[in-house]
């Protein structure tokens, strides 16, 4: 039973969805103090966050930053922003997915789902026939630590980057579609702004640019992104 925590100051709504959540058989745990929400998540220890961005005290982009400085869980926002500058922000702070209110509870639970295939389950990094440690021209790419080296500095990504840098390595120099990688990123690709992959890809390019590998991914005007292999080079 996977234990997912809602982190939501509207008692209404965080009620709302621990109650569907429950009902689709997961263990939903209501966020209680809002003053130390990183503390409370090391004390839960979810498979995955649902986060409200507007919170007492500090929003939910600062406990996002919080959270992924102990964890690489899912974290799906929920807010009532509804403007895409919100929604970038909130993939930039290490957000998974963002959903607006008035919100489906159908898209929550399916979002939710899709979250946890995607980390634990089918859809997870690495497939038992992938090795947990695996090298392109110096590149090593650690599944198990989620993580990649260059030159003995590494870096980590939340699995949602890893899968995205892990499906442009396996296929070098070789041009990958937006849609295909819409479609290997997430499931319900009809409530995904296609704004979310370009944001994905910048911190991808970033965190190489973090490990001294720059230029690596080629965007391709009207296809898609490409992996170009020339930091090999520089070894």
């Amino acid at each position: 039973m996977y234990k997912i925590m809602v982190v939501e100051d509207d008692e209404k709504i965080a009620r709302i969805l621990c109650n569907y959540l429950e009902k689709y058989g997961y263990q939903a745990v209501c966020s209680c103090n809002f003053h130390d929400i990183k503390s409370e998540f090391l004390s839960i220890s979810p498979e995955l966050v649902l986060l409200d961005i507007n919170l007492p005290y500090m929003d939910g982009f600062f406990w996002c930053r919080q959270i992924r400085t102990v964890s690489k869980v899912p974290v799906i926002f929920i807010s009532a922003r509804s403007g895409d500058m919100d929604q970038v922000l909130a993939l930039e702070h290490g957000g998974d997915a963002y959903i607006t209110k008035l919100f489906s509870i159908n898209v929550v639970i399916a979002k939710v789902k899709a979250a946890l295939r995607r980390a634990y389950g089918e859809y997870s990094v690495g497939a038992d026939a992938i090795p947990d440690v695996y090298e392109l021209e110096g590149l090593y790419l650690n599944r198990a630590r989620c993580s990649m080296e260059w030159q003995g500095k590494e870096v980590y990504l939340t699995p949602k980057e890893f899968r995205l840098l892990d499906i442009l390595v396996r296929r070098p120099e070789q041009v990958v579609s937006r849609y295909e990688l819409l479609e290997a990123l997430w499931d319900d690709i009809d409530f995904v702004d296609d704004n979310t992959l370009t944001v994905n890809v910048t911190r991808v390019r970033r965190k190489l640019e973090e490990v001294g590998i720059k230029g690596a991914i080629e965007t391709v005007r009207g296809q898609g992104y490409r992996m170009i292999c020339a930091w090999g080079d520089k070894q």
